[in-house]
């Protein structure tokens, strides 16, 4: 039969039968199927590796016979070449019924058993919260443009460490999807890093950076925590997650178990006086095992209170360049240093198993250096604290190694 509108028009199903196909003559291949009820559909028709297949256009009503030939044809020659449109077209359907959220949901549950659980944590935050606009998209359909202006959004909302690092986690949560084969490329490659401004891993803080950090701390979990990270240089998820019970302020010992250690090591300090005081501070709240954190789990306002403090520092009048939590770290350490602390008292405060811990010497010396330790960190929270008063430290360095 060869398709126009008056022929097409014209054709009726045969009495007794519930459906029909008719091809076009011009198209071989090209047909339109009738149905009980009224129902007309286009289709076409064609064989791979030597399976017929069918695939249907649309509709009659919707779609007229110039359109449908047209991808009728488009189609066909597909078929010509090895492809499978229908095939194609329901792997696009599957693909479009995987939704970005429940996928986050499947790939933070993989996770979570394999890292630690401040990541685990830091992840499900970025993924569920920070990226939640994005979570009803088939995640084939992630597109860069959606994922840098949502970037753009948590930048203003959060600061650009928070953005970076939500980065971060979705370009690792599309590198899974990619090797699971659920898509074939990664959105967030090309997207502007919000990190790329960010000081350095070098940076430390001068002293009058430090005495103004200091003093904007307020008497919350926030101020504490730098107050404590500013005594101790642990890490900021390690003060951030500390639990009562590692504790034990008459003794002035804080004892990190290894699950909350980068290195899976355990790490026990002696605290100084002020960082002890820091701790008594905190109120202990019914309920809640964790020292600092008003919900469920440790502290996690990280980005909005560090944009606070910043907004405070300037409207102080005070300038300080860029800066992260981890520099306060670094900052204690080079502090240390240059009052004479031996390097690898330094590394046991940092909990660093490299140098005197490192390889073999790690397997025969076992030494805690606790009183070491315990001396480093009172001379360091003496010399903070004269730096914070602008006066002259009170306790005698540590004497340099020849």
């Amino acid at each position: 039969m060869e398709f126009s509108k008056a022929t097409i028009a014209a054709l009726e199903l045969s009495a007794g039968k519930a459906d029909a196909i008719y091809f076009d003559d011009d198209l071989p291949g090209f047909g339109i199927r009738l149905r009980s009820g009224g129902k007309r559909v286009w289709i076409v028709q064609y064989r791979v590796a030597g399976r017929q297949r069918r695939s249907t256009l649309g509709d009659c009503r919707k779609i007229d016979l110039a359109t449908a030939r047209a991808e009728g044809k488009r189609r066909l020659a597909q078929a010509s070449l090895g492809s499978d449109p229908q095939a194609d077209k329901a792997a696009a359907k599957a693909r479009a019924a995987v939704l970005l959220g429940p996928l986050v949901d499947r790939y933070l549950a993989l996770k979570q058993p394999k890292v630690r659980k401040n990541t685990y944590v830091a992840d499900k935050r970025y993924l569920t919260s920070y990226f939640k606009p994005l979570r009803g998209l088939p995640v084939d359909d992630a597109t860069r443009k959606q994922v840098a202006a949502r970037l753009n959004d948590i930048l203003l909302e959060h600061g650009a460490t928070a953005a970076a690092r939500a980065r971060q986690s979705l370009s690792a949560f599309f590198s899974w999807a990619i090797r699971e084969g659920l898509v074939e490329a990664n959105p967030v490659m090309g997207t502007n890093d919000p990190g790329s401004g960010l000081a350095s891993r070098d940076r430390v803080l001068t002293d009058d950076e430090l005495r103004a950090v200091w003093s904007a701390r307020r008497e919350d979990d926030f101020g504490r925590i730098i107050g404590l990270l500013m005594l101790t240089a642990c890490r900021r998820d390690e003060i951030g997650g500390i639990e009562w019970n590692e504790l034990d302020l008459d003794t002035a010992a804080l004892s990190i178990p290894g699950t909350r250690t980068k290195n899976h090591h355990p790490h026990r300090l002696t605290l100084p006086a002020q960082a002890v005081a820091i701790l008594r501070s905190a109120p202990q709240r019914e309920g809640r095992r964790h020292v600092f954190g008003l919900r469920g789990g440790a502290f996690s306002r990280w980005s909005w209170e560090k944009l606070a403090m910043d907004k405070r520092i300037a409207e102080a009048g005070i300038k300080v360049a860029p800066w992260r939590l981890h520099d306060i770290r670094r900052t204690v350490a080079t502090g240390m240093a240059e009052l004479g602390v031996q390097p690898h008292i330094i590394e046991a405060i940092l909990n660093h198993r490299g140098g005197h811990k490192g390889g073999v010497a790690g397997i025969y010396n076992r030494a805690t250096y606790e009183a070491e330790i315990k001396r480093a960190l009172v001379v360091w929270a003496e010399h903070l604290m004269a730096i914070v008063d602008s006066r002259s430290a009170q306790v005698t360095p540590f004497r340099r190694a020849v």
